[in-house]
């Protein structure tokens, strides 16, 4: 099992280093400036825990960086930060190019697999607009999917690249979703990190107060968030086993299986899982931003003849 030391900062690819541009940003979405002050020490920034600043932030960064158009999300949806969603993109690419003589596979030719891709649509967004992946997000709710849908819709320049498909039972993750006779160059998920929704009131509330220094007794949420986006029974830990067992059925069709794993502490015991499913590779990968930690787990069953194979005649 191959383990790589925690990067100081965000992937060198990242286009998001240092400090916003906020007057840059607001050139291309003026709907950003009405939220841009100067704070004490005379720098200009955003209240970040008001939630019209957070997503017109991101409808800037989107327009600004990636030539999303259009982005939108229903009210009381999770409203994600693009740096550390663009990250997991970069890690990913570099998975890839480990078997492709160092080159990042481009193209529609790679097709990813979103798990729970949401309302915001950012990791389709971000990924085929970075490499021009070609994207299948799955999800459970039928607003997120409507939602989900009508930016694609409103932006001509991801027709075709993205695809959402309806997941109708709960329990499934890749059941109903990958079909037969169909391959997936990866697959990425953001499980729900909370194990119920007090755990997931508790963290909003301390996310506030860090965010203010003022402590709340009911939040709403500067990132927003539906129950199936925060929290599952048995948490995140649960939510990835099940992944990890029903991933076997697929082993053949998807070259990496990963998700992220929001706790550390998890660790441990999704390397037992991955070893007791009987995984040929499994990798975890650090990432961080700013004096945040995260990572993902990576797996695959494929041998080194199949993975050669499959880069061979699907990537080259």
């Amino acid at each position: 099992m191959k383990k790589q030391t925690p990067q100081p900062s965000l992937h060198p690819r990242n286009l998001h280093q240092g400090r916003y541009d906020l007057e840059l940003l607001s050139e291309a979405l003026p709907e950003l400036k009405p939220h841009i002050f100067n704070n004490e020490y005379g720098n200009l920034t955003l209240d970040f825990a008001n939630p019209k600043a957070v997503k017109a932030l991101n409808q800037a960064l989107l327009k600004h960086f990636y030539q999303v158009e259009y982005w939108d999300i229903p009210v009381g949806f999770l409203c994600p930060p693009i740096p550390g969603r663009a990250d997991y993109i970069h890690y990913l690419a570099d998975l890839l190019a480990e078997n492709n003589a160092g080159i990042i596979p481009s193209g529609p030719k790679i097709k990813v697999l979103d798990i729970g891709t949401g309302a915001n649509l950012i990791y389709p967004l971000l990924g085929s607009a970075i490499h021009e992946w070609k994207f299948v997000g799955s999800e459970l709710n039928q607003e997120a999917v409507k939602s989900a849908e009508r930016i694609i819709e409103l932006n001509l320049n991801f027709h075709g690249k993205i695809e959402i498909r309806y997941q109708p039972d709960a329990s499934n993750i890749f059941s109903n979703i990958i079909q037969p006779g169909e391959f997936f160059d990866l697959t990425i998920c953001n499980p729900p990190f909370h194990e119920s929704a007090h755990v997931a009131q508790e963290g909003s509330k301390r996310k506030v107060k860090n965010l203010t220094g003022k402590s709340v007794s009911k939040v709403q949420l500067n990132f927003g968030g539906q129950a199936s986006e925060l929290w599952t029974e048995g948490g995140e830990l649960e939510f990835i086993r099940k992944m990890i067992q029903e991933s076997l059925n697929f082993k053949n069709q998807v070259y990496w299986f990963t998700t992220i794993v929001s706790k550390s502490e998890n660790l441990r015991s999704i390397h037992y899982q991955l070893e007791k499913a009987g995984v040929f590779s499994q990798k975890t990968i650090q990432m961080a931003q700013g004096n945040k930690q995260s990572r993902f787990v990576a797996w695959t069953y494929l041998t080194k003849r199949q993975q050669e194979n499959w880069s061979k005649f699907r990537w080259q």
